[in-house]
């Protein structure tokens, strides 16, 4: 029987989700989940929408809620995370702050003055229960789902004996879109993805032994194709190579599309496919759904909701069956960079393709980004690791040289304006960053 621990687990989508995929597979099918949050009432719902598709699939899979982490931890064999540190309440400023100044944000959560504070927070529960897990269960793995990503795993892979990786869905969901535009099978495309997170480029996508990147550059001339996905698109139009996650995220990442309302009325708003380009697109859904995740969660227990219990394609639940003894499983995973992207910094985070067994994980050696590449890719590796140097450390001033180098911030701002910004985004949060003694840039 394997045990499987939920932190965070009144994020009852993922939590639902995953347990679905997971309890797919004979191997876990016995499982035992246990569920922690803080959130006593999210929790609940949570406990609710596991019994329930414990109940439909005749699972002998069993549950347990707590809201104690060290009592989720103890004796665990794998360990999901899926926290928020701090509610919308909380991460608005990250968003509304920035916009004062002139810097026009549509998620946030990844890399920017928005990610890097989401980073300040979130790093050190991260970290805490990294040092509960080398405690309570040192030989688990960490699945880790929050953001943002590369900087929150790149503090746990260096200050943790943990064996972690991160997951996202963009590579996957990158892929499948691609081969929908040039209507080839997903099944039959074989690809070669590698770069940091939300930021890792197709070096390789083929179909056949053949490249079909000359047919992606011809689907471009389609007005639907290139409508669903703008800034995307005009980036693999100039370097050669697409990029991972939504044209929405980005727009945030580079100094290109976001620096003029003019500029993000062109490629921001209109062709940004499921995530529209505007102002805090994300911050206007999580306010929206603060009033309505209760009733979504009740759904699925009035059988309003039409439950499938079909494996679906996380990531998590075929790592867990990998580990276990199942079927090796090839995915896409943030790890330490050991040497693996040659042109990245060296123990940066990286995603690169990584095969997983019952032996663990097997990072796969990538070589060097094409340098057109490389370059975009390479400043913002730079920008998280001296930004995760200042979570650590507690140095205000290096996170705001961090966040002066930021592509869009420079584009916009000059440096005494990003130290106003950094000073009052410091100012707002001080009752959230215990590593700090001091909240001045200078």
């Amino acid at each position: 029987m394997t045990r499987i621990t939920f932190i965070g687990a009144g994020s009852i989508g993922f939590t639902r989700t995953l347990v679905r995929d997971i309890l797919t597979f004979p191997r876990l099918a016995d499982a035992e989940l246990v569920l922690m949050d803080i959130d006593a009432e999210r929790l609940e719902f949570a406990e609710r929408s596991v019994k329930r598709i414990i109940e439909l699939g005749n699972y002998p899979a069993t549950v347990k809620t707590t809201l104690s982490r060290a009592e989720a931890l103890q004796g665990a064999d794998v360990v999901m995370v899926t926290i928020l540190a701090g509610g919308v309440q909380v991460w608005r400023h990250d968003i509304e702050i920035p916009k004062q100044f002139g810097i026009d944000i549509n998620v946030g959560d990844t890399r920017g003055p928005s990610g890097i504070f989401r980073a300040l927070r979130t790093i050190p529960e991260m970290l805490s229960i990294a040092k509960d897990m080398e405690k309570y269960c040192p030989n688990a793995m960490m699945l880790n789902y929050t953001n943002p990503m590369a900087m929150l795993c790149r503090a746990m892979q260096r200050e943790s004996s943990i064996e972690i990786t991160g997951l996202c869905h963009s590579v996957q969901g990158t892929a499948e879109m691609l081969a929908r535009w040039i209507g080839v099978p997903f099944e039959e495309i074989d690809y070669l993805c590698a770069g940091i997170n939300h930021m890792a480029w197709y070096l390789r996508f083929d179909h056949k032994n053949k490249s079909v990147y000359p047919l992606i550059r011809a689907a471009m001339d389609k007005p639907e194709v290139y409508n669903q996905e703008i800034v995307r698109n005009e980036m693999f139009l100039h370097l050669d190579y697409y990029v991972t996650e939504s044209s929405g995220h980005n727009s945030e990442y580079n100094a290109w599309f976001r620096k003029r309302p003019d500029l993000i009325e062109k490629y921001c708003t209109h062709g940004t496919g499921w995530n529209p380009g505007k102002h805090a697109y994300i911050l206007d859904e999580y306010l929206r759904r603060e009033n309505e995740w209760r009733a979504d969660a009740r759904s699925w227990f009035d059988g309003s909701a039409q439950l499938k219990l079909e494996r679906g394609h996380e990531y998590a639940a075929y790592i867990v069956n990998a580990l276990v003894g199942g079927e090796p499983f090839r995915f896409n995973g943030n790890v330490r960079n050991t040497g693996l992207i040659t042109n990245l910094p060296q123990d940066a985070c990286v995603e690169v393709p990584v095969f997983v067994d019952k032996d663990g994980l097997h990072p796969v050696h990538v070589g060097a980004l094409p340098p057109q590449c490389a370059m975009l890719t390479n400043l913002s590796a730079q920008i998280e690791e001296l930004a995760v140097d200042g979570a650590i450390s507690g140095d205000p001033r290096k996170v705001y040289q961090a966040i002066l180098n930021d592509p869009l911030t420079a584009a916009v701002l000059a440096p005494n304006e990003i130290r106003d910004m950094v000073n009052a985004m410091f100012a707002k949060n001080q009752a959230h960053l215990p590593q700090f003694k001091h909240f001045n840039v200078g």
